[in-house]
């Protein structure tokens, strides 16, 4: 294993304190790299937590994925509905001014009997009136 040899020296104030002040007295670890340690247990922690909220963000992407998906697939079906209805439409539209153009050309015949039944009636009470 390679050493490591600092590119920058320690100040002088630590260089010039006691092994013993350096050291914890308790773990025998260097008080700089406990002090690195702690600092890198918290960059560790407040990573683990950025990671929690993008771990919880992709899950509700992945959620607003598959919404959007069906969403997607229902539009496509009212589409497709809307268009067999308009289509529905156009054709009882169509059966609609058939019916009224049959309606009228009714109307007018109806018309047309009735004037002859008047002009038949009226020649009958002629006759009537006639050989009575």
């Amino acid at each position: 294993m390679d050493r490591h040899i600092p590119v920058h020296a320690l100040p002088e104030e630590i260089q010039k304190m006691l092994p013993e002040e350096k050291v914890c007295k308790y773990c025998g670890i260097s008080y700089l790299i406990l002090h690195e340690f702690k600092a890198m247990e918290e960059k560790v922690k407040a990573m683990e937590k950025e990671m929690k909220f993008y771990q919880g963000s992709v899950d509700r992407e992945k959620r607003l994925q598959e919404k959007l998906h069906s969403l997607n697939q229902e539009l496509e079906q009212y589409k497709i509905d809307s268009k067999s209805k308009t289509e529905r439409i156009y054709d009882v539209g169509m059966q609609l001014k058939n019916q009224q153009n049959e309606f009228q050309k009714v109307e007018k015949q109806l018309s047309h009997l009735q004037d002859e039944l008047k002009i038949k009636y009226r020649q009958s009470y002629i006759f009537r009136l006639c050989f009575c």
